[in-house]
């Protein structure tokens, strides 16, 4: 068994929407719950509607410290609605994404759209690339993700990942038990050395 991780915040990557299915948002709901009842922190894109009004509500209802970052264009209340918690300010969505990445300790993705998808790869690709090594999980409400998880394992077999990201992402269907596996996951290590300035 792989020694456990201390986590203080773990970063969300979820929907603006909330779906066709009652269920995205009641497990969205139990996420946020359960990050509070661990006593961890929620990062999250600063939204309180759909999905990430869901978790941010329910996160801080428990007690969570929660921290909204999102970029300018979109903190105007008739696109995010009420900010839950510290909220944060960026100019852009880089700036957002590598501000989320820097506040976290672990990923979590719930269901979303395209948004949420590229959050979700761009921090894929910094594991490969090793800029992070930090452990990320999907929480595959009624198989949200199944057809996502054919399409990485066809990625693999074809040659374009390597084999060892197969377990790059924890799965699971209930949050507590995605946050527990998250806590003993072993991150794969990139192959990639970067040189810094001062190196070269």
């Amino acid at each position: 068994m792989n020694e456990q991780r201390r986590f203080e915040r773990i970063c969300v990557f979820c929907g603006s929407s909330s779906g066709v299915d009652g269920e995205y948002t009641l497990q969205a709901a139990k996420m946020g719950e359960e990050i509070a009842r661990r006593g961890y922190g929620l990062v999250y894109g600063g939204g309180n509607l759909g999905l990430m009004g869901a978790v941010s509500r329910a996160a801080h209802a428990g007690g969570a410290t929660v921290y909204g970052i999102i970029p300018g264009p979109l903190a105007a209340k008739e696109i995010a609605g009420e900010t839950i918690g510290h909220l944060e300010v960026v100019e852009t969505m880089h700036q957002r994404k590598a501000r989320m990445a820097e506040l976290a300790d672990a990923f979590v993705t719930l269901p979303g759209g395209i948004g949420t998808l590229e959050e979700l790869f761009e921090t894929m690709s910094w594991i490969q690339l090793g800029i992070h090594n930090k452990p990320m999980g999907l929480l595959n409400v009624n198989g949200f993700f199944d057809p996502l998880r054919q399409m990485l394992a066809h990625q693999i077999e074809q040659g374009f990942i390597a084999d060892r990201y197969r377990r790059l992402l924890v799965v699971e269907e209930e949050p507590s038990a995605l946050i527990d596996d998250l806590l003993c996951h072993e991150t794969p290590e990139s192959s990639v050395q970067w040189i810094t300035s001062a190196q070269a």
